[in-house]
């Protein structure tokens, strides 16, 4: 059984009910303050803030309002409820008929000697990068070959056609509609880097307890830093990044796109100072032990406020419980 994850403030979206479609799916919407209700069936599990504080989860109580990080709640009720598999999306995606993703295995690998790797170019022939790629690489970001090999993988993220995840500056200046190819998945090499969302991605059960997305950071933020530490420490399992081609478009929501682009200064002037932490820090097995040394650590330069350290240690003790 697939869970898949969404927090809306929207009325039941077109994307929501295609997912009630599918075979061997729940859906579960987290509320929020702003949010509409959505009744509840057997597809589908709406819960709403007082439902929230029923959990008994530590996280409730100090996950903030109006943030996308109350993911962190439907993550743990997943586990709860039994979820094999946590599928991360939003109600804007809509999945096409034939929505699916591969097994945790992929036979194809970018070869490349960059540390930063657009893998969106594998999928399109367009001047296009992902939200969260650093600006001064994406001129030389797409020099890379496609070798056999097989890797096992973490997460699997999948293209969006139509509005797929750019950022700010790329709608600001360009804004094409993209349709993607539908190319073999590919995985990422250790030591390569791609950013990655949570709008359309699939998680390997073992990595799990790396989901966890910030709440001191802004909403445009806080799935890319998630992406970068989890590829980070999935080395340390042996797994990998994984890309597949489009299985879903986005008919994407009202935004403002100069308040996007104040909420990814943090991406734009961030992530290389984030990928040259994670890649001096040593990290064992233990995922407890390594979300505490990171996130204690990028409170320490102000890149996560202070408070993050026992959001994140509340959430930590709920999956324990779970695990």
């Amino acid at each position: 059984m697939v869970h898949v994850i969404i927090t809306t403030i929207n009325e039941k979206s077109k994307a929501i009910e295609q997912y009630e479609l599918k075979e061997d799916v729940k859906i579960l919407l987290i509320g929020d303050k702003k949010s509409h209700l959505i009744e509840s069936n057997d597809k589908l599990i709406y819960l709403s803030i007082e439902d929230q504080k029923s959990l008994g989860f530590k996280i409730v109580e100090k996950c903030p309002f109006n943030h996308y990080a109350r993911k962190n709640i439907g993550y743990l009720y997943a586990l709860e409820q039994g979820a094999e598999f946590i599928y991360d999306t939003d109600d804007d995606n809509i999945p096409y008929n034939n929505w699916s993703f591969p097994a945790f295995v992929c036979d194809k690998q970018i070869s490349s000697n960059k540390k930063y790797c657009n893998t969106y170019s594998h999928f399109s022939d367009e001047f296009v990068w992902p939200r969260g790629f650093p600006l001064d690489e994406i001129h030389s970001s797409n020099d890379f070959k496609i070798e056999n090999t097989k890797k096992e993988i973490g997460v699997w993220q999948g293209m969006a056609d139509i509005n797929p995840d750019v950022d700010a500056i790329y709608r600001l200046v360009f804004n094409k509609e993209i349709k993607f190819k539908n190319n073999d998945p590919v995985a990422l090499p250790s030591g390569s880097f791609c950013p990655f969302n949570s709008q359309n991605t699939l998680w390997n059960p073992k990595l799990i307890p790396y989901a966890y997305l910030p709440s001191t950071t802004s909403f445009r933020f806080t799935d890319i830093l998630r992406g970068y530490i989890t590829q980070r420490v999935m080395w340390e399992y042996d797994l990998y990044l994984g890309f597949v081609g489009p299985n879903v478009y986005q008919e994407r929501n009202p935004h403002n796109l100069m308040s996007d682009f104040k909420d990814e200064i943090e991406c734009y002037l961030g992530v290389k100072q984030l990928v040259e932490i994670l890649m001096k820090m040593k990290f064992s097995r233990d995922p407890m032990e390594n979300m505490n040394s990171i996130y204690k650590k990028l409170a320490s330069i102000g890149m996560v406020h202070s408070d993050e350290v026992s959001i994140l240690n509340a959430w930590l003790s709920d999956l324990e419980k779970l695990l």
